[in-house]
């Protein structure tokens, strides 16, 4: 893709109308869809968001009513609002931008990477001090080139990318980086379970190059092997990572034959939870006849008396703006990468495995 270098100051910016011929659209249907408003044909939206990038278009947000508030602003971008994960982080974001005298500026894509990227650009465009990016993400090299893009724009225009329990883009570019350890926490809750005799684990939400369902099951996979206990894939149940996917694995798992497993391993709480519906349907008791353990220790978890590993979510987000801010004042002698420790919360969800010979049966 050749892309046109920025202007100098007496060269003329690339314009909407530019953006809008560029893609063979009208200028309305550009504005739409920058703006979010607009459920465009994906071809149509793919053209656009095409064009912006070649173009190395930036709007003018003064032209909407938008000026002084870009000196003044921190940005973050989340799959989702209404999941507690991306809802607890976008509240330290929140607490810690008030704490530094800063507005908050929200945006969210449905987990659409095209979106994501289109987000950037807006909030490039605002002028935010700092870009917070949170969440699992497919990082393919598509992705990570457009987003070292994003992250040099940034830079270049005063500003700071920072990715939020996400891996770090590579080496040159200029993008921070605040997560948690999530190999190293499904590490431990897995080591519980096998502290407890279990040795038949079901691993539930896989998710082929997705980054956080990827690094959880290299920990459950690493602490299998630590205890060594053999690693059968068909343990492993690929899945979203949403309640009523924990409640489909199970069900489909528990129909497919007879129960060939005692302890769950759900991706998250949301998972647990709808695997626990599911197993409750089934006659089966928790912990009594199957041990399940989470991650995240968010709602639903002390309702349910969950087991899980707990992610310090508001944390990450103030970090994440502490960081940025912090590097935007002194560059020198700062970390470009922090990792926040997780920690297990014990509660009701796990017995030991009792042996068939025991009279304890």
């Amino acid at each position: 893709m050749v892309r046109r270098a920025a202007p100098d100051n007496g060269e003329r910016r690339p314009t909407i109308r530019d953006v809008a011929a560029h893609a063979g659209v009208s200028v309305a249907t550009v504005s739409r869809i920058l703006s979010g408003t607009y459920a465009s044909a994906p071809a149509t939206r793919t053209r656009v968001l095409r064009a912006v990038r070649e173009l190395d278009y930036v709007a003018n947000a003064n032209a909407r009513g938008l000026a002084g508030a870009s000196s003044r602003s921190v940005a973050i971008i989340v799959n989702s609002v209404v999941s507690p994960h991306y809802a607890h982080v976008a509240q330290g974001v929140q607490d810690q931008a008030a704490v530094e005298g800063k507005l908050c500026i929200v945006g969210t894509t449905g987990g659409d990477p095209e979106r994501e990227l289109a987000t950037v650009q807006l909030m490039r465009e605002e002028h935010a001090e700092c870009v917070i990016l949170v969440g699992n993400v497919v990082a393919d090299e598509a992705y990570r080139e457009r987003m070292a893009d994003y992250a040099r724009a940034l830079a270049l225009a005063g500003s700071q990318l920072v990715l939020c329990g996400r891996p770090a883009l590579g080496p040159d570019v200029p993008a921070l980086v605040v997560e948690y350890d999530n190999t190293a926490g499904a590490h431990a809750i897995t080591s519980h379970l096998l502290s407890a005799g279990h040795r038949r684990i079901l691993f539930l939400g896989r998710r082929d190059n997705y980054t956080t369902p990827e690094s959880r099951v290299a920990g459950y996979r690493e602490a299998l092997a630590d205890h060594r206990v053999p690693h059968d894939p068909d343990l492993e149940v690929e899945g979203t990572m949403e309640r009523g996917e924990g409640h489909r694995m199970i069900r489909e798992r528990l129909a497919a034959g007879p129960r060939d497993f005692t302890a769950v391993f759900a991706g998250n709480d949301l998972i647990a939870a709808g695997a626990r519906q599911a197993l409750r349907e089934h006659g089966l008791r928790i912990p009594d006849d199957v041990s399940l353990v989470g991650f995240d220790d968010l709602p639903p978890a002390a309702d349910i008396d969950l087991t899980t590993v707990h992610v310090p979510h508001e944390e990450l987000g103030r970090t994440a703006v502490r960081m940025a801010l912090q590097r935007a004042r002194d560059k020198s002698g700062l970390p470009e990468r922090v990792v926040l420790g997780t920690h297990i919360v014990v509660r009701d969800s796990v017995r030991p495995v009792v042996p068939p010979d025991d009279p304890a049966r």
